[in-house]
């Protein structure tokens, strides 16, 4: 059968189970954190009555997560899991009538889109193609769909494929390149862009609407169906490119280009003007008004992005919020149009905004949390919430940001089971007397009257926040768990606190930011007493690790430990070894050769003879973004000075450890490592 039994009725069979489980509770630990269901990509359905959404779920033995797609009405009733199968089931949309879903399958051995009659029946292939389909969307009359594919530029979907089967042929291993980028994220360049091509709902021929633009749509590497739309009259689609040839590793010049479906005529750029970072091309309900999003500064991708209309299709475009000093991530219209809905930082929450679309006024929502994904449905916004106490579900609010509503409960049993601890947020004066704000997360079955070993996470970003959700990879919770207090601090640079404490850390990566978090230490130890100063350990990852090693140089007695996860060593090298340049450039004003001062200012490996703290170094073999080579060197200095020291490599993960039992491992490692030094004085 095509379904499996709604989840009210599973629940019955498993009620024993539940309240065995509610009896026998655990602190909370890294086997929870990857075993909980993970909500995403929620949708509503064309009358705003039901929703679908992803779940995936681990699969322990095959080291992987697996998705499948769920249904439920709007007020929550009904939740049923639609698709029950091996392969990926993921990015489902409705069909124009509401009675059938289309979403990407795994099932027939690679990526294509299926379409589910929710009326009963197995899922039908509406395309079989070649080669994979990375992304689509659906026409507004939904008799086309936008698809998204890797080919090689100027040639079709069938001669790529032969290209592929020609190069896999080939006995000889070597690969030539001429211009960068030659790898990105964690993939190798083989020459083929991801272009979007329109094809009927029925059937037919794929059209390539970006022809032989040298571009990437979605981007690389994290771009989706938010870069592309089609026109209200489903004659053309907007799209989100990159096309500034051999320049692109070091250009944030992204910019919004219109075709047509038929590809007749060659694709117009529409926001040549502004050399900065153009996206997210959203229409309102009426077709009249096209809002997207666009920064100011060429090459920083940490500048933040204003909310821009357009009358359609040859207005002048009016920047609506020039004076909100937030970045918003999403939009969507409100159903009358008279409202955009955004999410974005803020103070340490993750808030859903709306702002007017005729005075740029804004209004919180919803603020409390991490809100993502939202969605309109008739006089309410779906969202998926989640916070420092639990993972993403599915919630509703009245557009008026009343009546908050739980839709789905998929984790509630798992998080029955364990204990967690108690978030706060806190603050105080920071660098320049600014106020920086923090988060603390008390330990497990907290006693006052015990004292109680410090985790100090250090994020990474640097423009990125510790915010109020919770992180599949650097969770606080896990370290409460273990008996720790958790300690973050939202430093010189982060995102949420207004565009100039952004913008504070170019070219001072190791002033302001070290400054607020030697603060920010001091400040949570003297408001919270039970914190042991004495036995404190700080680690992070990305940024982060790059400050773990500035740390290691320039406030080497503070911590029993350090962890370093993917940070950089070495500022000068580090440059010619990563892919996004525009990143560095920025940063630090300029190239290493026309402005070397920048990159010695703050570099850590000139006071690596200052190191003296036991630290363990963690990096993947597939960080193309800070290379394996800088774990490599800090654990060789490290040993070279006989500093106790360890180094978990994992060859296969990229700048994040994304397999279950990697995370495991990770966890396990490093938290045994913090035991040793803060609880164990040392001891294996």
């Amino acid at each position: 059968m095509r379904f499996a039994l709604p989840v009210f009725c599973l629940a019955l069979s498993l009620a024993p189970l539940a309240l065995a489980a509610a009896r026998e509770t655990h602190p909370f630990g890294v086997h929870d954190l990857v075993a909980f269901d993970r909500i995403s990509d929620p949708r509503m359905s064309p009358d705003g009555r039901r929703i679908v959404f992803t779940v995936s779920v681990l699969d322990w033995d095959q080291n992987k997560r697996r998705s499948d797609l769920w249904l439920v009405n709007a007020d929550g009733t009904g939740l049923t899991k639609l698709t029950q199968h091996e392969a990926a089931d993921t990015s489902a949309v409705f069909a124009h009538d509401g009675k059938a879903v289309y979403f990407l399958s795994t099932r027939t051995g690679s990526s294509q889109i299926f379409k589910l009659s929710l009326e009963g029946g197995e899922p039908q292939a509406v395309t079989s193609l070649p080669i994979d389909v990375g992304s689509f969307i659906l026409s507004p009359d939904g008799a086309k769909l936008a698809l998204s594919m890797e080919v090689f530029p100027g040639t079709t979907v069938a001669q790529t494929k032969k290209r592929l089967d020609d190069e896999g042929a080939k006995k000889a291993s070597g690969k030539i390149f001429d211009s960068l980028f030659f790898r990105h994220w964690d993939t190798w360049a083989d020459g083929r862009r991801s272009h979007l091509f329109v094809m009927p709902v029925a059937g037919g021929d794929p059209i390539d609407v970006m022809k032989a633009m040298d571009a990437d749509t979605p981007s690389k590497p994290f771009g989706g169906t938010e870069e592309y739309a089609f026109t209200p009259d489903g004659k053309g689609l907007v799209f989100t490119a990159r096309d500034v040839g051999r320049q692109e590793s070091w250009s944030t010049n992204f910019d919004l280009f219109v075709a047509p479906i038929d590809a007749s005529t060659p694709p117009k750029n529409l926001t040549k003007a502004n050399p900065a970072w153009d996206s997210n091309p959203v229409f309102s309900p009426d077709g009249k008004t096209l809002a997207y999003l666009a920064m100011k500064r060429p090459g920083y991708e940490g500048d933040r992005f204003r909310i821009v209309l357009r009358s359609w299709p040859d207005g002048k475009d009016r920047v609506l919020t020039e004076s909100w000093d937030r970045s918003p991530g999403e939009l969507v219209w409100s159903g009358d149009g008279k409202e955009l809905y955004c999410t974005s930082d803020n103070i340490g929450q993750h808030t859903l905004f709306a702002v007017d679309a005729a005075s740029g006024k804004v209004r919180t929502v919803w603020g409390q949390g991490h809100v993502v994904a939202p969605q309109v449905a008739g006089g309410r916004v779906v969202f998926l919430l989640d916070t420092l106490k639990g993972p993403a579900e599915v919630f509703s609010i009245r557009a008026d940001g009343s009546d908050k509503t739980k839709i789905t409960s998929i984790n509630d049993e798992r998080l029955a089971t364990v204990r967690l601890g108690e978030p706060e947020q806190y603050s105080f004066k920071g660098a320049a007397g600014d106020t920086v704000h923090g988060y603390i997360v008390k330990p497990v079955d907290f006693d006052p009257a015990k004292k109680y070993p410090v985790a100090f996470l250090i994020h990474g970003g640097p423009q990125g926040s510790f915010s109020n959700d919770f992180h599949y990879r650097w969770n606080p919770q896990a370290y409460a768990g273990r008996g720790y207090a958790a300690v973050m601090v939202d430093f010189h640079g982060s995102t949420g606190y207004g565009q100039a404490f952004t913008d504070a850390i170019n070219g001072d990566w190791g002033g302001k930011p070290l400054e607020d978090l030697k603060k920010g230490l001091e400040a949570a130890l003297a408001k919270y007493p039970w914190m042991d100063g004495g036995n404190v350990a700080a680690l992070g990852a990305s940024y982060g690790g790059y400050m773990i090693n500035w740390i290691a140089g320039n406030w080497s007695d503070r911590f029993k430990c350090l962890v370093a996860h993917d940070g950089n060593l070495d500022e000068r090298f580090a440059y010619f070894a990563t892919e996004e340049l525009w990143f560095p450039e920025w940063e630090h004003g300029g190239t290493p050769w026309d402005n070397p001062q920048a990159y010695a200012k703050h570099n850590p490996v000139d006071y690596v003879k200052n190191w003296k703290t036991p630290t363990l170094i963690v990096h993947g073999g597939k960080d193309y973004r800070v290379v394996e080579t800088g774990g490599f060197a800090s654990f060789t200095a490290l040993q070279r000075m006989g500093i106790p020291s360890k180094f978990l490599y994992f060859p296969d993960e990229n700048h994040w450890v994304l397999k279950p039992q990697n995370s495991v491992l990770w966890h396990d490692t490093v938290l045994d490592w913090l035991d040793r030094w803060t609880k164990r004085g040392g001891k294996e």
